[in-house]
């Protein structure tokens, strides 16, 4: 009994030495923040905002924000400021709840959540584009093309009228160059010069499209596209393929690009046009050596695709059929039928 009773007792006198160094939590009020909006700040981009609590005591606190969007990409940071701008597609709307973070050493304090959220646009069901896609290219003169298909929404009427719009970072602009179906409707759209810079690496493309129509609201339609993962690379150039005694050997240069062409990989296609055999070697250089069946004739063709640098895109083209080697065999043939028509042809001369 005695030996429990010092127990306790040690553990009061340590309780009464811990406890004047940590802060009264229960003393402490979090308030959540106040005034906090969701507003639209460029297409497929929203500001929230907000303002500290004036009841907020701060004395020997630090605060912060936790910032959770709910939709549609969901999404949780913490943050500082009393701001905070994210890149999304709206069409669906967007939502979002944030409360005050209290700091002090080790101790965290957290305020209820204040929700907000951003309704979607309006307009009919379905009516909006679907199948959506778009690729990229960089032009000889290192400038980036756009070019993007997409089909009309089965609710949408026959007279509806699609018009694109793509943003890259702080720039918009309006497609001018459309294609259309046999409702003459928009469902395809190129830009052959755009404000995409060649050399960044995983921006973000945002594609907005929306529409017009005498009977229905036609709702808009957003996506975001990396730009490096919807670029159709460029054909590999100056492919020079040799034989070297049994050895197959090929050089070329890397695509129009300004990466290094260390940012590539490469598909080798090698066909054999004697036996019917065909083979693709990946390779991540810019040179090759095979040893080939030196009685046979090959076709051979390179594509391209990002490699290490970036994210990958679309495979290049294949370049042009290169033709090596010669089928022995089938020239042997030919030369003895050559052979035989000229014997035929002076016989029958010397006959007659």
């Amino acid at each position: 009994m005695a030996s429990m009773m010092r127990v306790f007792l040690i553990l009061l006198w340590t309780m009464s030495l811990v406890q004047p160094n940590v802060p009264q939590a229960a003393e402490v009020q979090v308030f959540p923040p106040v005034n906090f909006t969701i507003t639209v700040s460029a297409l497929a981009q929203v500001l929230l905002h907000w303002k500290p609590n004036p009841n907020q005591e701060r004395k020997n606190y630090t605060i912060r924000y936790d910032v959770k969007i709910l939709s549609p990409v969901p999404e949780e940071y913490d943050t500082k400021k009393t701001h905070s701008i994210r890149t999304a597609a709206l069409h669906n709307g967007f939502s979002a709840h944030i409360r005050t973070l209290l700091l002090h050493n080790d101790l965290q304090m957290r305020s209820d959540w204040v929700k907000e959220k951003l309704p979607p646009p309006p307009g009919a069901p379905e009516t909006s584009v679907t199948n959506l896609s778009c690729v990229t290219r960089i032009t000889i003169s290192s400038s980036v093309s756009l070019h993007c298909t997409w089909l009309p929404g089965r609710g949408a009427p026959e007279d509806t009228e699609y018009f694109l719009f793509y943003r890259y970072e702080t720039y918009t602009e309006e497609c001018q160059d459309y294609f259309k179906d046999k409702w003459n409707r928009n469902t395809e759209c190129r830009f052959s010069v755009t404000h995409i810079d060649p050399e960044e690496i995983d921006k973000l493309i945002v594609i907005h499209i929306n529409g017009s129509s005498k009977y229905a609201a036609i709702k808009p339609f957003q996506q975001l596209f990396n730009q490096n993962a919807i670029e159709k690379v460029n054909v590999p150039r100056n492919v020079t393929v040799f034989l070297e005694q049994n050895d197959l050997l090929a050089t070329w240069e890397k695509p129009i690009s300004p990466f290094d062409k260390e940012c590539f990989e490469y598909e080798f296609y090698l066909f054999n046009l004697k036996s019917g055999n065909k083979q693709i070697l990946k390779i991540s250089s810019n040179d090759f050596q095979l040893p080939i069946d030196v009685t046979s004739r090959y076709s051979i063709q390179i594509r391209a695709n990002h490699h290490i640098c970036c994210t990958r895109g679309f495979w290049s083209d294949w370049s042009e059929i290169i033709y090596v080697g010669q089928n022995k065999l089938e020239n042997s043939v030919a030369w003895i039928l050559a052979v035989l028509c000229a014997s035929t042809l002076l016989v029958a001369i010397i006959c007659k």
